[in-house]
């Protein structure tokens, strides 16, 4: 008996100890399933592979009528300059992915664009005019859109979507701490957005023009005052996304854009004038604002 024992014992010991490796190798399966599982349904982990997205926009050169031979070179430059400005945006969309609040593409990126494919059809408008009838409605070819569009890869939580298709960007999170744009350190480096917004304020154009001729001062009025609404929309957007977006923020969203619509102005003013007097020159030179505190 004594004998007999203890081999008993010993068969029963290797039984329980294969019966745990057993059970041991099924809760280390259990979990590679579980694993596998989890890396297959997460939805971040999965949206943060796909791509932003590409910009597009309508073709220009196809709805140009018959360019004088005089224009042409001036067409084909700005042409050309269409197609580097979708190529720069594409190229920002992808170096701020994760960047910015639920419409940080379309302010930052696609608005801006706008309003250089507008300035920039416009002078296409103006070299054909000279010498042929001006094109019309260009500026309707200007608004791009967002194609295609994967996420803003570290964008947080459960892949919302967000104005452009990009998903996921729920309260910033995961972009570096900026959760909810919360202890953005006042918006370090906006100007200091936090804590008051400043003020946007732009050179004067009115009084570095000429004598405007009777048969434009109409359009030179319109075009004048729309610079003051510029201005005034410039400075209520400046108060209503405090705290957005990083550091570049208002440079990007606000003041760019803003240039680039002065630009539009204040070329429509001296083709005005232009046309019955001596076109002012420079007038560009106005069109770029700042922000005092």
């Amino acid at each position: 008996m004594s004998r007999a024992l203890p081999k008993y014992n010993k068969r029963r010991v290797t039984f329980i100890g294969g019966a745990a490796a057993v059970a041991l190798s099924g809760t280390v399966i259990a979990g590679f399933a579980l694993a596998g599982e989890g890396s297959k349904s997460d939805g971040t982990s999965a949206r943060t592979l796909a791509g932003p997205g590409t910009i597009t926009c309508p073709d220009v050169k196809s709805k140009l009528p018959a360019v004088p031979a005089s224009a042409k070179a001036e067409v084909d430059r700005n042409l050309t300059l269409l197609n580097t400005q979708i190529q720069e945006a594409n190229k920002r969309l992808v170096d701020t992915v994760g960047q910015g609040g639920p419409n940080f593409v379309q302010n930052a990126i696609l608005g801006p664009l706008k309003d250089k494919r507008v300035s920039t059809v416009n002078r296409i408008a103006t070299a054909i005019g000279r010498t042929a009838a001006k094109p019309q409605g260009l500026d309707s070819l200007a608004a791009c859109t967002l194609n295609g569009a994967g996420t803003n890869a570290g964008g947080g939580a459960a892949g919302k979507p967000q104005a452009g298709g990009n998903t996921g960007n729920a309260g910033n999170t995961g972009n570096a701490g900026n959760a909810g744009n919360a202890g953005n350190a006042g918006n370090a480096g906006n100007a200091g957005n936090g804590g008051g917004a400043g003020t946007i304020t732009c050179p004067d154009v009115k009084s570095k023009l000429p004598a405007v001729p009777a048969s434009a001062k109409a359009e030179v009025d319109r075009n004048l005052t729309l610079l003051n609404t510029q201005i005034q929309e410039a400075n209520k957007r400046l108060v209503d996304t405090v705290g957005q977006g990083g550091p570049n923020f208002v440079q990007n969203a606000i003041l760019g854009p803003l240039k680039d619509k002065r630009v539009s102005t204040v070329n429509r003013i001296a083709t005005a004038i232009g046309r019955t007097a001596a076109k002012p020159q420079g007038l560009d030179s106005l069109a770029a604002c700042t922000l005092t505190k």
